[in-house]
């Protein structure tokens, strides 16, 4: 029997406790599954007005995000300094072309989708995680941006990624002319806006979990989106989990997990 883990500091992790850390792993004080276990707690880069959490990928399976809405450009640059320099991947959504500008310069191999606003490194090479297909079905093509920051969410957590776009019900013959592509998803994202009924039909032909996700498009009645939301939630097909009005990375975090659960 191996010691329960002692605790040198939660948030801070410092060169003596790490050696000490280090040294009852090799004498078999504490196991290897045992430390592994407390590094998933730590650490954070605390610079003021952001706290980054470096380990977000070890414990959840994707990395930590940055949400761009809402903060200046010089606090996404600095944030992704930081994080760029701890070697891995950095995803930032709602991202504007001019934070874009500002954090190419500091870092070349960024690069930005314009449709999704979001800006995406790998400072490090990785491989899929598997050959299972997150399918991404977009309703119309105003409900593209969602889908393509879905698209981009699952992409850099090392998902093989496919896509249909503008397939809606209102012309439903051009779903049904990729019934094949349905039936062989590990998980299928449907984005929809207007009164959301795509994800009640694909729910309706796929043996997969489907997320759905509302879009804010629509005329007024829409609501800006609650009204796909609410026929989303009441869909009547089976196995429909739905995320909120326009969360193209919420769907893509949670069709990451599904899909690496699944295989």
């Amino acid at each position: 029997m191996v010691a329960d883990l002692p605790q040198y500091g939660f948030n801070i992790m410092d060169s003596e406790s790490l050696k000490k850390l280090l040294l009852e792993v090799k004498s078999g004080q504490i196991s290897i599954d045992t430390a592994v276990d407390h590094f998933k707690g730590m650490p954070f880069d605390d610079i003021g007005f952001a706290k980054i959490d470096n380990h977000r990928n070890v414990r959840c399976g994707f990395p930590e995000a940055i949400f761009c809405q809402g903060k200046t450009v010089d606090q996404i640059v600095e944030i992704i300094a930081r994080m760029v320099k701890r070697k891995g991947r950095v995803l930032a959504t709602r991202a504007t072309q001019e934070t874009f500008d500002a954090v190419q310069k500091i870092c070349p191999d960024a690069r930005y989708n314009k449709l999704a606003r979001t800006i995406t490194i790998k400072t490090e090479d990785s491989q899929k995680d598997n050959n299972s297909i997150i399918l991404i079905v977009a309703a119309g093509t105003s409900d593209i941006p969602v889908a393509e920051e879905a698209k981009e969410t699952a992409e850099i957590m090392d998902n093989q990624v496919e896509t249909i776009y503008d397939v809606g019900v209102a012309g439903i013959h051009r779903l049904l002319s990729y019934r094949s592509a349905l039936i062989t998803a590990n998980v299928i994202i449907v984005v929809a806006g207007m009164e959301g009924a795509l994800a009640s039909v694909v729910g309706g032909l796929a043996d997969c979990p489907i997320i759905a996700v509302p879009t804010s498009v629509g005329y007024g009645a829409s609501f800006g989106g609650v009204a796909a939301l609410l026929s989303m939630l009441n869909s009547c097909a089976a196995g429909v989990s739905v995320v909120n009005i326009d969360n193209g990375f919420g769907a893509g975090c949670a069709a990451s997990l599904i899909n690496r659960k699944q295989t």
